[in-house]
């Protein structure tokens, strides 16, 4: 499986723009910059994609060990907190904490923080991070 994404950028880095593409459409010329990215302007920036992809592929990762366990969730909410920060003269993506609460009927806390914690290491997003993952897991 092949998944394709494209960007394309216009001018210097810091008075420049760009956009970004994906193969299925959800991304269709979306808007990014140096001040989508280090300020509050709208559009959207690479470590927002990278935690939303985190929180994704993490929360369907649970999603499937739940079931295998036997267990149906009634809801799993994970947010993704990806920090970006000064390395030499560039930058690197330093941890991302995922933040879960989830509602699964029948389920004990050691289950759960076994399930949840075998789900973040076998997430395929966090094996290619490079970064500390941190996650606090909560069954409501």
């Amino acid at each position: 499986m092949i998944r394709k994404a494209k960007a394309v950028w216009t001018g210097t880095g810091r008075d420049g723009k760009g956009a970004l593409s994906s193969e299925s459409g959800t991304l269709a010329n979306t808007p990014y910059s140096f001040k989508t990215r280090f300020e509050n302007e709208t559009g959207t920036n690479p470590e927002e994609l990278i935690a939303a992809a985190h929180a994704g592929c993490f929360t369907m990762a649970l999603a499937f060990g739940l079931q295998l366990a036997g267990f149906t969730p009634t809801e799993l909410s994970t947010e993704a907190a990806v920090t970006l920060e000064p390395e030499g003269k560039g930058f690197r993506i330093s941890k991302s904490d995922l933040t879960l609460s989830a509602n699964v009927p029948n389920l004990d806390e050691t289950t759960f923080t076994r399930i949840a914690g075998e789900a973040e290491k076998n997430c395929p997003v966090s094996k290619v991070l490079n970064a500390t993952i941190s996650l606090d897991a909560k069954l409501i």
